[in-house]
């Protein structure tokens, strides 16, 4: 198992995950994921984001700066409890740090789970303004039970039995197919012509 950036071919599957799982699809962009892959399969585990709020640059005050937030973790039915989510926030925070955020926030009414990582409640008026905002419109839609959660990034620690549910998993599962299949790609392939006729 391991985490890699999304590719562009991934945008309808990544939507479609994000649909049926509720999440949140505001602004989206697919490079701004990551995937978590079985390496033996090929199958697809799991998916989150990272997505960077920006200010006016001409300004000094602290709301004008950039902001980043951890949004949209979803880990498909038959890969929960393996660590696949923990391993995708942990990747996700390796890339905040390493584009130089201390800070990563996130507005979510699953903070019990990313407690474990070292996410703590905040006061909404702590947030940067475009997240205050933002904290509205998923509470008015695809989260109401939203809460403002922060992690200062040096902070972040894997529990271990996470580490080694993702080093062991597939377990029990049975072998998927890594084939990809049209509508990987938004493709009907009951409406769907192709270029050449092989015949079959």
């Amino acid at each position: 198992m391991y985490v890699r950036d999304a590719k562009n071919r991934e945008e309808v599957w990544l939507l479609d995950h994000i649909e049926s799982m509720g999440l949140d699809d505001t602004a989206f962009r697919s490079r701004d994921y990551v995937v978590a892959i079985d390496e033996n399969s090929g199958e697809k585990a799991g998916f989150g984001r990272i997505r960077v709020h920006k200010f006016d640059p001409d300004s000094d005050a602290d709301e004008d700066r950039e902001v980043c937030e951890l949004t949209s973790i979803g880990v498909l039915e038959g890969w929960r409890g393996q660590g696949v989510g923990a391993h995708v926030v942990e990747r996700l925070l390796e890339y905040a740090s390493d584009e130089g955020f201390e800070t990563v926030y996130t507005l979510t009414g699953e903070g019990g789970y990313l407690a474990q990582f070292g996410f703590r409640r905040i006061d909404e008026s702590k947030l940067p303004k475009p997240l205050r905002e933002r904290l509205e419109e998923k509470r008015d839609g695809v989260d109401p039970n939203a809460k403002p959660l922060a992690i200062d990034v040096a902070e972040f620690r894997m529990p271990e039995r996470l580490r080694e549910a993702f080093k062991r998993a597939p377990d029990g599962r049975d072998e998927a197919s890594s084939d990809e299949a049209a509508e990987d790609f938004g493709i009907d392939s009951e409406s769907a012509t192709y270029k050449y006729d092989t015949g079959r």
